[in-house]
């Protein structure tokens, strides 16, 4: 009796999970009202130059996420003028909880838990649609920084920037890759070399000749300069949304 029980809980909570998973796709990618991405930044490090680099963080320097939305929905016929808002939220003082490399389903499935119930203690009564914890790291102690994720369920992104000005514009590619996850949309590179897959990592892939491509596709990250050699641009104005990532966020019906 209480093994029954117990297995009929738990399939009522996965039942709830998948609903609410459900209801936030159909929410935020029927594009019938602007999407509202919150930025929680939060200091990776003690270091002086990251302190700096917060201190000195406003709402202007996101401001290329909220064109990059505009100018891209637009030319997928997106009805709205405004599709997304970034708002610039204070600083989160505790860092995100941290995924292993090479964690395996258990480990991911305690990673999306414990993040999900971060977002929650931090921006639960925030009126964001997404919200994403950008990390920042002083390049001089990390150059490498860890592996940004966008989470679909729960809606929730954690992005690992650099604290440099100069990188402004990288750092938000990444926010508006992240936040693509968030919305369904998928990766569009190989995970092995990190190039483009073709045609859907590429921008414009019926391009004559193939390369360079003149812009970087979103969920690529990097912009094919040969078959097998890329760069990632420096900021959103040199990429753009393809037509696979369109359909996935639902700007297309194909």
């Amino acid at each position: 009796m209480w093994k029954a029980l117990r297995i009929a809980l738990l399939l009522t909570l996965l039942f709830a999970v998948a609903t609410l998973t459900w209801v936030d796709r159909a929410r935020t990618t029927d594009w019938n009202s602007t999407l509202w991405i919150g930025i929680f930044p939060v200091a990776g490090d003690a270091s002086p130059v990251t302190r700096r680099y917060l201190a000195g963080l406003e709402p202007a320097r996101l401001a290329s996420i909220d064109a990059f939305f505009a100018r891209e929905a637009k030319r997928h016929g997106v009805p709205l003028a405004k599709p997304a808002r970034v708002e610039l939220h204070p600083e989160v003082r505790e860092l995100p909880p941290v995924l292993p490399p090479g964690a395996g389903p258990l480990r991911s499935a305690a990673w999306s838990l414990a993040t999900r119930a971060y977002a929650r203690r931090h921006a639960g009564d925030t009126l964001a649609d997404v919200r994403v914890f950008v990390v920042y790291h002083d390049p001089a102690l990390r150059p490498a920084v860890p592996h940004s994720l966008g989470l679909q369920k729960g809606l929730v992104g954690v992005v690992h920037a650099f604290a440099d000005r100069s990188m402004d514009g990288q750092n938000a590619i990444v926010v508006a890759h992240e936040v693509m996850h968030t919305l369904g949309a998928t990766d569009k590179y190989d995970p092995g070399t990190g190039q483009p897959v073709f045609p859907q990592g590429y921008s414009r892939p019926a391009a004559v000749p193939r390369y360079p491509q003149p812009t970087a596709e979103i969920m690529a990250g990097q912009r094919p300069l040969s078959k097998d050699r890329s760069e990632m641009p420096a900021g959103l104005a040199a990429v753009e949304v393809g037509d696979t990532t369109a359909f996935e966020i639902r700007w297309t019906s194909r």
